[in-house]
């Protein structure tokens, strides 16, 4: 353990002597909580039970609904598009004063984002055929491909806006919020059709990235139009779920009539623009907080694999539950129905060993993150020493 937490100081001080003296911290912090929410926020309130010979998807939040405010804390996407919006458009802006063209850019930062899912595919493609093949239950292997494949949509959604940059940047976040408004009063206020819905997977989560844009160009600095639109929109919220009919959960409950993130919903909007205001008030506490090497060294780390933790993160669950069905016993947290506090206490244990496997998945596949150049630094870096560079880290 000692030598250990040797070694990890040593990684922080070298992570701290190549981080350039400009470099946003708050940023790659917001970033890393983001995707560390979605993470935990799944390994919480996803479960794959026993049944029938075979598994199925279930949710605490389908027998336990009173756990909705969990959903709250961990369904942090809005501030990833946030995030996502603000660091578009300054390196868009950035570009096109270095003479780089769209095409360039836009070609890079979506490399970046793809290069990651090939690897998922091509490997789940494996196991499901060889699945099938050795006999299991179709139903089975749909649950299971449907959590891999299920965060995908985000990704598609995050690489749209991203290449709309240019079009979509100085967008005020009043009209998609609108955009979203409108369309929940058609298909929910009048009987319009449900199809109508999926307009809101662009406005919904255009929201929170032309809101990141707008940080870019230097609006909230000051803290009082931020906790206004915090007091503003976390009543909006309330009031859209204690008398507008939208469910509590911030996340989608299998079987419930409506989810509010698939497609988004104003009570999504409004949550994420309350999550949002939140972020960019504790954006001056987060940079004092990383100015800590231990502290600025889990959040480069995180950054480093955002796409890889991102895309990853339901096998590893699904393997620890795969592998526990190995044992003559159904596991308390893991195979169980989540119906009682004790499944929860449970399923609370089995984070750390989820996390180890995210860990082992991490360490194989991280390296699919990076263009053949870093590779190759990544190679180098390796036959030093363990683990990525300081370099690797700030510059990936």
């Amino acid at each position: 353990m000692r030598e250990l937490r040797a070694r990890w100081s040593a990684l922080a001080a070298g992570i701290e002597a190549a981080t350039p003296t400009d470099r946003d911290r708050a940023v790659d912090s917001l970033r890393a909580l983001a995707i560390l929410g979605v993470v935990l926020g799944h390994w919480l309130v996803t479960s794959l039970t026993t049944a029938d010979g075979g598994l199925r998807g279930t949710s605490p939040l389908v027998h336990m609904p009173w756990l909705a405010p969990v959903s709250w804390v961990f369904q942090t996407l809005a501030v990833f598009f946030l995030v996502g919006g603000h660091v578009a458009a300054l390196g868009y802006a950035s570009a096109r004063e270095r003479g780089i063209s769209y095409g360039a850019w836009v070609g890079q930062r979506l490399a970046r984002l793809f290069r990651p899912v090939a690897a998922v595919l091509v490997l789940w493609t494996v196991v499901a055929g060889g699945m099938l093949l050795g006999g299991a239950e179709l139903d089975t292997v749909r649950t299971l491909v449907r959590l891999v494949l299920s965060p995908l949509w985000f990704l598609l959604v995050f690489a749209a806006l991203t290449a709309a940059t240019p079009l979509v940047a100085r967008l005020h976040p009043l009209w998609p919020a609108a955009v979203v408004a409108g369309v929940d009063l058609w298909r929910f206020g009048t009987g319009g059709p449900a199809w109508i819905g999926w307009v809101n997977v662009a406005a919904g989560w255009l929201v929170p990235f032309t809101l990141g844009a707008a940080w870019s160009r230097g609006a909230f600095s000051r803290r009082g139009p931020l906790l206004l639109l915090v007091a503003a929109t976390a009543a909006a919220t309330g009031a859209l779920v204690l008398w507008g009919g939208y469910p509590a959960s911030m996340v989608g409950v299998p079987g419930a009539a409506v989810s509010n993130l698939n497609p988004p919903t104003l009570a999504a909007v409004t949550f994420g623009l309350a999550q949002c205001g939140l972020a960019l008030l504790a954006r001056d506490r987060l940079a004092r907080l990383v100015r800590r090497p231990a502290a600025w060294a889990g959040a480069a780390w995180v950054n480093l694999s955002a796409m890889t933790v991102f895309l990853w993160h339901q096998t590893a669950m699904m393997a620890v539950t795969a592998l526990g069905l190995l044992l003559p016993v159904r596991l308390p947290g893991l195979h169980t129905v989540p119906d009682s506090v004790g499944w929860i206490a449970a399923r609370v244990l089995w984070l750390p060993v989820f996390a180890a496997a995210l860990g082992l998945c991490w360490t194989a596949f991280r390296v699919h993150e990076r263009d053949r150049r870093s590779r190759s630094a990544a190679v180098t870096a390796a036959r030093r020493v363990p683990g990525p560079s300081a370099e690797e880290i700030i510059h990936a």
